[in-house]
Parts: C-alpha cells; structure tokens; sequence
C-alpha cells in the first residue's frame, strides 16, 4: 500500500483539528460575521427608532386617569376594554376551530384530497388582506345585522388568526415523536385518545404560542375594525353597538390638531404597543417552559 495511502493516526488527527485555519478561511469567516452584524444592526434600525419615537411621545403623557376615562374624558379605557373585547371574541371563534382543523390535518387529514385542500385554502388565508377580511366580515355581519358591533368586529380578527392558529398547531403535532404515538397504541390507546391525551398534550406549550402570537396580531388590526366594529368616543352598551379599539383611536385623531388629542393617540400608541410586547413575553415564556 502505499504511504500516503495509509489512514491517519490519532496523534495526526488531532493535530490537524488544532492547527489555526488559513489565513485566507479566516478571513472569509471574519467577513462574514462582519457582514451579518451590520445587516442585522440595519435591520434593528427602524424597530429601535419606532419604540424609541412611540416610549419619548407616549410615557410623559401616560397617567392612571386615562385607564378610567372615555375618549370624550381624554382618556381611552373604553378603547382598551373595546380591544380586550373583540380580541376575546376573536379568540373564542378563532382557537377551538383553529385548533381542531390544525388536529383534522396533521392526525387524520393528513395526506389526503382533503387534508391538502383545507392546508391550500389555510395558506392563501394567510396573506389575504386585512382591509379585504374587513370587508368580508362587513358583508357577512353588518349589513344583514343593520349595525356595526363588537361581534362583527371580533369575527374579523378571528379570520385573521384562523390560519396562524391552524398552521401554528398542525406544526406543533408534526414536532411530537411517532415514538409516543406508537408507545400509546401498543398500551391499548384508541386513535382518539392517543390524539388528544397523549399527542395534543405534548404539543399544548406550542400551541399556546401560536395562539398568543396570533392574538397579539389581531390586537393591532385597525381595518377590519373601521368596517366592522367603528369606533365609539363614550363606552358601549353591549357587544351589539358601535365599539371603540386601540388601533382605530390612534387612526381617527393621528392628524387631529388638538394637543391633548396628540398627546393622547401617542400615549395610546405606547399602550397598543406594551399589549403587543405582553404577548410576545409570554409566548416566549411559554417556549421556555416548554424547553425547560
């Protein structure tokens, strides 16, 4: 055999692994890092400048009275409540369904005509318009109710996180081992209950996060709202009445010359904003316990 045929010893192996790289290899490598840190510091420009803008504008006008008070009270508790409320009604219609499809397409569905149509129509949900979802939900609710309210405005959000909670959740069972499916079977689990007790289980933190990601999502949805749920300076009656949100206060009186109405859609902004972080923190908390 010839010697430079001959395998290599340990000795030589290692010695190989410790030697510095080439110059030429470091100086690619430097390169690269460089490269990814300034386009990373250029993508964290305009996120750093809008916090910035919104945290400077908003915090020296935030005082506890404007939790309380209406918009006619310069205030926005109204507008707050009015966002909790659709985003629950939103998340009522939108989590059981979404969750329940996500299930008929990673356990059952999964391979089948049907199961590549419905995740078909799911992913061109995904990307229709906001404004077009407002519009729908106008056609569906408003107009055959005679009235905007907040369950038109809680149904356009839950078009806008079906698909986020549906592809979130077929995901999350995808990610669980066959080896605790199998491990279920073999103890005498039904198709049913190794779903739902064994594989819905393991996937439950994942799944949270996509609902909380797709909740913080609707929770700054202004469109759909303007058709559907309007806007209401006072605080509403009931679901069935004109609804006031976050999102459509700052759009109503962004270009209003008033002062305190300046001040007020910034410190609203900064609010909005803070809903919005709140549910970012907890999915990440909920991805760490998962990890945990």
């Amino acid at each position: 055999m010839n010697s430079n045929q001959l395998p290599q010893t340990d000795d030589s192996l290692a010695a190989e692994l410790c030697s510095p790289l080439p110059p030429k290899r470091r100086l690619f490598d430097l390169s690269m890092n460089a490269i990814a840190f300034t386009l990373t510091g250029l993508a964290l420009v305009p996120l750093v400048s809008v916090l910035w803008k919104i945290v400077g504008e908003g915090i020296g006008g935030l005082k506890p009275a404007m939790f309380t008070a209406s918009v006619l009270d310069d205030g926005f508790g109204n507008a707050i409540l009015g966002t909790l409320v659709m985003v629950g009604i939103a998340a009522l219609i939108s989590v059981p369904t979404g969750v329940m499809t996500g299930i008929f397409l990673s356990e059952i569905g999964s391979g089948t005509h049907i199961g590549r149509a419905v995740r078909f129509i799911t992913s061109i949900l995904t990307g229709v318009p906001s404004i077009v979802v407002g519009i729908f939900a106008y056609g569906v609710i408003v107009l055959i109710t005679k009235q905007f309210s907040a369950i038109a405005g809680g149904f356009a959000l839950a078009v806008i996180m079906l698909p986020v909670i549906v592809l979130t959740t077929e995901e999350a069972l995808k990610l669980v081992p066959k080896s605790l499916r199998l491990g279920s079977a073999a103890l005498g689990g039904t198709r049913f209950q190794t779903t739902f007790r064994v594989v819905v289980s393991a996937a439950i933190p994942a799944i949270t996060t996509g609902v909380l990601l797709a909740i913080a999502r609707a929770a700054g949805e202004t469109a759909p709202l303007i058709f559907t749920s309007l806007f209401s300076l006072d605080w509403s009656q009931d679901i069935n009445s004109p609804t006031a949100s976050l999102s459509v206060l700052i759009f109503n009186f962004y270009n209003d010359p008033s002062p305190e109405k300046t001040r007020l859609i910034w410190t609203a902004s900064l609010v909005l904003v803070g809903i919005v972080l709140l549910m970012s923190l907890l999915s990440r908390i909920v991805i760490s316990k998962r990890n945990a």
